[in-house]
């Protein structure tokens, strides 16, 4: 009697863009033909893609049309998705293990597990960076998962709620929202900010003057917003949130964040009910004590050209958990790949080949990043951005509604790897027409 050939165990660790990606595509090819066995695991229930968290806080996006619930996925593409977090790898046995996950009344629903791997793929994303900056941890909020988005939401609405019901002044702070960093998530919602919040007020909120109650302030400490791009998409979009009467205060480091405002270095004091923290960017911290796998100063995962980490050849790293050189960085002095959605992406495609060539016994290929710009889309005000690389050669300044549009393909593109067409095209109808149904922004 033949004894069957077992299967490969390939365990993604984090449902972010590129993770349920790659968990999706394999899931279709090796997981239904029964050539392997893919289990994802995810400390969340559902997935939303990361660049929309802004307009989750912002109240322009109803969430539950746009979430991915893992176990309908799971079942749907031919993998396994086990719910838990992420607490140690035993790179000896091959195994992940996994803690015990809670419900909300602290009850165990699943107990700490391990999985065997033959293949551990990381995909946990990244964190905001604080810088040890004081008062951040206690005053602040941040926009790293659906529930800072939900709980920025709702303090949101319940600020004007507030404001358009009390008999006394408005206090210096109130309505004030401080936004500290202004790379794409800090520019991108405030613009979004300065229409949701006035269409909250229209709805009934006739004690308030939004132009003149409400001030959106962004916060920067280099010498202009979106200091990662190109110096004229910075100077348009800095253009057009000023237009919007956003205040943009550049050159200006924090110093501290109060309970109710904002100490830059220079001794200044922003008033400010609402403070988000989108500066900087870093991975887990408990990465830098994980299994004696190498890491930088911002606890990334250090990664060959394969994208194999340095110490483990079983074990990956994709997305913005891990360090990937990127030869061709502009300067020529090479670099790493940027923490981008495009790469996330790319970087799913490019692992689903080399998990078929390890199953094959085939050499694994080197992952090259290809730059095809940025987009900040500043809502329905406009999108800037820049084309680059393989799209047109060189690098090409758009803006408008052409920008808008290719932003928007870009999460189309996401939701096509996922879903495919048929859904993805019935998906959208639908949320076009209950759009004409229901307020344009969530008041709740």
């Amino acid at each position: 009697m033949n004894t069957p050939t077992p299967k490969h165990r390939i365990v993604i660790v984090g449902g972010g863009a590129g993770g349920l990606e790659l968990a999706t595509r394999l899931g279709r090819r090796l997981g239904k033909r029964g050539r392997a066995e893919v289990v994802l695991v995810d400390k969340q229930r559902t997935h939303v893609w990361k660049p929309k968290l802004h307009e989750i806080a912002a109240g322009s996006m109803d969430m539950s049309a746009h979430e991915v619930d893992y176990l309908a996925q799971a079942h749907w593409h031919g993998f396994v998705f086990r719910m838990g977090e992420l607490t140690g790898i035993d790179r000896a046995r091959r195994e992940v293990q996994v803690a015990p996950y809670l419900d909300d009344e602290g009850r165990e629903v699943t107990p700490a597990r391990s999985f065997g791997y033959d293949t551990l793929v990381l995909a946990i994303g990244s964190l905001t960076n604080d810088f040890g900056t004081p008062g951040v941890r206690e005053h602040a909020l941040r926009l790293e998962t659906k529930g800072d988005a939900q709980r920025f939401h709702a303090r949101m609405v319940n600020a004007c709620i507030r404001a358009n019901a009390q008999s006394t002044p408005l206090k210096p702070e109130q309505l004030h929202v401080a936004i500290i960093g202004a790379g794409a998530t800090g520019v991108e919602l405030a613009a979004e900010l300065h229409r949701t919040t006035r269409e909250v007020v229209a709805y009934g909120l006739d004690r308030l003057d939004a132009e003149k109650d409400i001030q959106v302030n962004v916060i920067e400490a280099a010498p202009r917003v979106l200091p990662a791009l190109p110096e004229r998409i910075s100077s348009a979009a800095e253009r057009l949130l000023r237009e919007l009467g956003v205040a943009v205060h550049t050159n200006a480091k924090v110093a501290e964040v109060q309970a109710n405002g904002v100490r830059l270095a220079d001794g200044r004091v922003l008033p400010a009910e609402l403070v988000v923290w989108a500066a900087g960017v870093k991975a887990a911290d408990f990465l830098q004590d994980l299994a004696g796998l190498e890491t930088n100063r911002i606890h990334q995962l250090v990664v060959l050209p394969t994208l194999q980490t340095t110490r483990d050849e079983n074990i990956f790293a994709m997305g913005d958990c891990a360090q990937c050189p990127w030869p061709e960085a502009p300067g020529g002095k090479g670099g790493s790949v940027p923490p981008r959605a495009q790469a996330a992406h790319q970087q799913a495609s490019h692992m689903l080949a080399q998990i078929r060539r390890r199953m094959a016994g085939q050499p694994l290929q080197p992952y090259r990043y290809r730059d095809f710009g940025s987009l900040v889309s500043l809502g329905e005000f406009s999108t800037v951005g820049n084309m680059m690389g393989g799209l047109v050669g060189g690098s090409l300044m758009v803006e408008g509604w052409f920008a808008k549009l290719m932003y928007v393909s870009l999460y189309k593109m996401h939701e096509l790897a996922l879903h495919g067409f048929a859904k993805v095209a019935l998906d959208t109808l639908a949320r076009l027409i209950t759009r004409r149904t229901e307020p344009h922004v969530k008041l709740h």
